[in-house]
């Protein structure tokens, strides 16, 4: 029989649902941090592996996909990450993987593409997440830009130095102080003090057991990074490396860490068939471009255009996690939107500023936490998670509460 090209079936979009999320504690980066002499493959195995014990009713054969995101695809972070991660984590040989980059937006990447691929029915349940071992991997190590980008004038200078972006951000937006950042980077460390004390930050940490010589063993279950009790008169005594007189500091930026993330997303049919949880479900995402040379703002048309995308309007949006790369880039987002500096919406549960940005990594970081105030506030019926990306980027991706229908049902009010 000949097959009639036009025969096929329309293919309908399924929904996507974030099933679960779970990341290692976040260290510094560095001799002294917790995973110095510690692989990066290492750190996504016992997050993947963390992700089956937590949800037994997934049988390993079933996921269709690991994706995993690393910013510097380089050794303990090369060969293509997310199949030898798939593989030492025990999965199935028959599970395939990929690596992925896109900069500090990698871990966000790697679950809209494996998401999209759910919407169209390539895939059931797929494993997504992001590493980066900053410590054996300094940011750009091995990098080689091509010197068209300087020759050709084709991207600022500055668009090679975060640091420097974030002074630039500052030169745009002269409402944003030194101080108004400072008051923001300490409130971020007090808002994850809080969290961690409510215990809403333990639940999706993967205890992970490292090695020192002279020191043994150490069983690393809470984030190295946090300065707990950081006030903004600290803030104020520390110097501003990225220019004389600046207003970037080590204090109002989030640090140099190592730390993975792994999510567990589903078709809605298969989270169903499978009995697995649902948390969150996708409705929308955007990618966006900006100047290199003020990547920070990068989350504001990635915001407006996944707005749009999915019909709403910020109004709508009731909880906002951003990634805090620099208090002048989550600042300069507030500033767009209209959005107080203390907006009760945005970070409850405090940010990179003080738990740490292992770059790559970093996006299911946001996811987790989205999830657990989904869960803790049914009143709630979409959030977002947004974050800057190195060369000039912004994303962003809208979720539903799952929760927030039966609170509907009920009579409450939203």
């Amino acid at each position: 029989m000949s097959h009639n090209r036009n025969s096929a079936p329309p293919r309908t979009v399924r929904d996507v649902v974030f099933v679960d999320g779970v990341r290692t504690p976040f260290g510094k980066a560095g001799d002294k941090g917790i995973y110095a002499g510690t692989r990066a493959d290492d750190l996504v195995v016992k997050c993947i592996r963390d992700l089956l014990r937590r949800n037994p009713a997934l049988p390993a054969e079933r996921i269709d996909e690991v994706a995993i995101a690393a910013t510097t695809q380089t050794g303990d972070q090369g060969l293509t990450i997310g199949r030898t991660a798939a593989l030492l984590a025990g999965l199935p040989r028959s599970v395939p993987g990929f690596a992925i980059d896109r900069m500090c937006a990698g871990a966000m990447t790697a679950v809209t593409t494996t998401a999209s691929g759910i919407a169209f029915g390539a895939y059931d349940v797929v494993i997504a997440g992001g590493v980066e071992h900053m410590g054996n991997h300094p940011m750009g190590a091995g990098a080689d830009p091509n010197p068209r980008f300087m020759s050709e004038r084709i991207v600022d200078p500055a668009a090679l130095n975060m640091g420097n972006t974030a002074e630039n951000l500052h030169d745009r937006f002269p409402a944003i102080t030194k101080q108004r950042s400072d008051a923001y980077a300490a409130a971020s460390q007090g808002k994850l003090a809080a969290a961690y004390g409510n215990g809403r930050i333990q639940q999706d940490l993967v205890p992970v057991a490292t090695m020192k010589p002279g020191q043994g063993w150490t069983l690393n279950t809470v984030d190295e990074p946090p300065r707990p009790g950081t006030t903004v008169a600290d803030l104020a005594e520390l110097r501003t490396p990225f220019r004389p007189h600046g207003r970037v500091t080590a204090g109002n930026s989030a640090g140099l860490n190592d730390g993975a993330t792994a999510a567990l997303l589903a078709s809605a049919e298969a989270a169903e068939e499978l009995g697995l949880s649902v948390k969150m479900r996708l409705v929308s995402y955007a990618f966006a471009g900006v100047e290199p040379e003020a990547m920070g703002i990068g989350p504001v048309p990635a915001t407006e255009k996944a707005l749009k995308n999915a019909g709403l309007g910020i109004e709508d949006i009731g909880l906002i996690e951003i990634n805090e790369a620099f208090a002048v880039q989550v600042l300069s987002f507030l500033d767009h939107f209209g959005i107080a500096d203390d907006d009760p919406r945005v970070n409850r549960y405090g940010g990179a500023i003080a738990v740490g940005h292992p770059l790559a990594s970093s996006g299911v970081r946001l996811m987790n936490q989205l999830a657990r105030q989904f869960e803790e506030d049914p009143s709630v019926r979409y959030g977002i998670t947004t974050m800057c990306v190195g060369l000039g980027m912004g994303a962003t991706v809208i979720w539903e509460n799952p929760h927030y229908a039966a609170v509907e049902t009920t009579g409450a009010t939203a």
